[in-house]
């Protein structure tokens, strides 16, 4: 009798779509990730737990059926793709929010705006100095995330228009490191999402023509006032869908995407 109890209450957790979850990936993602699993959990008794550690080990954790969704601030590159098709596996993209990435400076830095062309010289190490685009005489320490970051490739490609970052850049592990380090560095500069800006550092006001300046926010990542806006998103295997779904429509629910506004960023839907 004790077994069928027991039974039957496996049977239910399962009927709520209770599954123990894994979920990995890019730190963009994270906060609104672990949101949306404290809530989940919370509620459904379910048990979603929830790592950063950058999109490209995301895909690859999935790849390796490590982890059940992984998360990313950027597309899976194409071959990416190929390893996924020749595993067999089915890859299912879902948009779950979006990010107006911010460059942050020192609270003390008077550089209040810079525009593309001046962000591309001072990461490829073409400017080196503040002096060089209106602030004091003193050396920009640049700080970037790592290569398997989501959003290293996405500053790469549509702030450096793909060309290289300078050889001497500082490496950051986690999105948390490059807010600590701006903080604490008065000639430092660095990007990041936009939910981790905070008062410890000062985003600054960007431009692509040269003549418009506009600080990145919610509110003009909304109307598109803002030029660095990218999707977020999550990723499965197509024959996981039953296992992942009830977690992904929770996040995509009314709900959950209203805390992805609580946590900063934008909405999907």
């Amino acid at each position: 009798m004790k077994k069928i109890f027991l039974a039957i209450a496996l049977i239910s957790v399962m009927a709520q779509g209770a599954f123990a979850q894994r979920v990995k990936g890019s730190d963009t993602v994270l906060p609104v990730a672990q949101k949306w699993a404290e809530n989940y959990n919370a509620t459904k008794g379910a048990k979603v737990t929830v790592t950063g550690g950058g999109s490209g080990v995301g895909i690859s954790a999935l790849l390796a059926g490590s982890t059940d969704l992984a998360s990313a601030s950027r597309k899976v590159k194409f071959d990416e793709k190929l390893k996924f098709k020749n595993a067999g596996k089915a890859l299912v993209e879902k948009v779950v929010a979006y990010d107006a990435l911010a460059v942050v400076v020192n609270p003390s830095n008077k550089v209040s705006q810079l525009t593309r062309q001046q962000l591309e010289g001072i990461f490829t190490g073409k400017i080196t100095n503040w002096n060089q685009v209106g602030g004091a005489n003193m050396p920009i320490i640049a700080y970037s995330r790592e290569t398997s970051s989501g959003t290293y490739e996405f500053f790469k490609e549509h702030i450096l228009a793909n060309k290289n970052y300078k050889k001497d850049i500082l490496s950051m592990p986690a999105t948390g490191a490059i807010i600590q380090s701006v903080s604490q560095t008065k000639g430092a500069i660095g990007y990041v999402g936009l939910a981790y800006v905070s008062k410890n550092v000062k985003a600054l006001k960007v431009s692509y023509d040269g003549k418009k300046f506009v600080a990145p926010s919610v509110a003009n990542a909304k109307n598109k006032s803002y030029p660095v806006v990218r999707p977020l998103f999550m990723y499965y295997i197509k024959k996981d869908e039953a296992k992942v779904t009830p977690f992904l429509n929770f996040g995509l629910s009314a709900k959950g995407q209203k805390l992805v506004d609580e946590v900063g960023y934008i909405a999907a839907k």
